[in-house]
């Protein structure tokens, strides 16, 4: 005799909404992160594609000021998941994702079938992300979870994680004012007792990365990944349009879930955090001035500034950011 079984006992669960913000480093990716997750329902997570190493390996920062070990949202995370993160065995961990998520690899990406020993390596890093992704879930007492690595690449690994609906926000940025960002000299701030630098690039190099990941992006977007494309500025200039926008995308009606009224031009207010990776500006809290960071317009080079616009114009004048020349008479 068997037991009667309700018929919600017998339904598949729901997937998970994860929602992957790809683009480009320096484009303000973790501000927008933050402000989606002001959303009652959403759960902000940075640049969750360095979990394994900046969180339980290296043990840095989270965004709440805790270190990874020290924070009860992360533990919660690793024992619904795992029964600890000591469960894991974060050297095959890491040896598993250098075998899966490298940009080199991204044909095996959209046809795992092309290496039988490439497919059973992604399926276990999959499930190991789906099991992550859930526990977040569960932890953070959401629907959605958002994800900011940034990094295209991950967001291809992201199709093959089981049980999650995976969303697309095509971030942009200026790839001037990129190009500018990446010459600066920037201290990591959640690094615990050394002083350590982010790294520089030239213009150039910047630049032709920066047409790559956004192709990249645009693509992952054609495969029947529900996107949109948001450009940092508009959220700059426009935040409250750009959140109920997104909100929108993902099938979310935000009435009574935030107070709109919050992401106010040139001041927002945001609460603690549990981004385990990301911006700096992620271990900020309470009201943040905001304004858009032009600084390249009066700093980058004349001949930096054209380099880049070479390098990059078919995707600038794509995202609005060049005028189309005036057809000839």
């Amino acid at each position: 005799m068997t037991a009667d079984r309700s018929p919600d006992t017998d339904r598949p669960p729901q997937p998970l909404k994860v929602l992957f913000i790809g683009g480009y480093s320096r484009s303000g990716s973790t501000l927008f992160d933050r402000m989606l997750g002001q959303i009652r329902g959403f759960t902000s997570t940075g640049e969750l594609g360095y979990l394994w190493t900046h969180g339980v390996q290296a043990d840095r920062l989270c965004g709440c000021g805790l270190r990874f070990s020290q924070c009860d949202f992360w533990r919660a995370v690793g024992d619904e998941a795992f029964g600890g993160w000591d469960k894991v065995e974060i050297g095959a961990m890491l040896s598993l994702q250098r075998d899966v998520n490298r940009h080199r690899y991204l044909p095996f990406l959209l046809m795992p079938r092309l290496s039988r020993s490439y497919a059973a390596r992604l399926h276990a890093y999959a499930d190991a992300l789906g099991r992550v992704y859930r526990a977040i879930q569960r932890v953070g007492g959401g629907q959605i979870v958002v994800d900011s690595t940034i990094d295209p690449v991950y967001g291809f690994v992201l199709r093959h994680v089981p049980g999650i609906d995976l969303r697309l926000v095509h971030f942009v940025r200026d790839s001037r004012g990129t190009a500018f960002s990446w010459t600066r000299s920037v201290v990591r701030t959640d690094v615990v007792g050394d002083r350590v630098y982010m790294p520089r690039f030239h213009p150039a190099v910047t630049a032709v990365r920066w047409t790559l990941y956004h192709l990249m992006v645009q693509y992952l977007g054609r495969l029947g990944v529900p996107s949109q494309r948001v450009r940092y500025e508009d959220v700059i200039r426009a935040p409250r349009e750009q959140v109920t926008r997104t909100a929108a995308m993902l099938d979310e009606d935000l009435d009574g879930r935030v107070d709109l009224t919050a992401f106010r031009t040139a001041e927002f207010e945001l609460d603690t955090n549990h981004t385990v990776a990301g911006n700096r500006m992620r271990l900020q809290r309470g009201p943040i001035a905001v304004r858009v960071d032009d600084e390249w317009t009066r700093r980058l080079p004349r001949s930096h500034r054209r380099l880049v616009t070479l390098l990059s114009w078919p995707l600038l004048r794509r995202y609005g950011y060049l005028e189309p020349r005036p057809a000839k008479a």
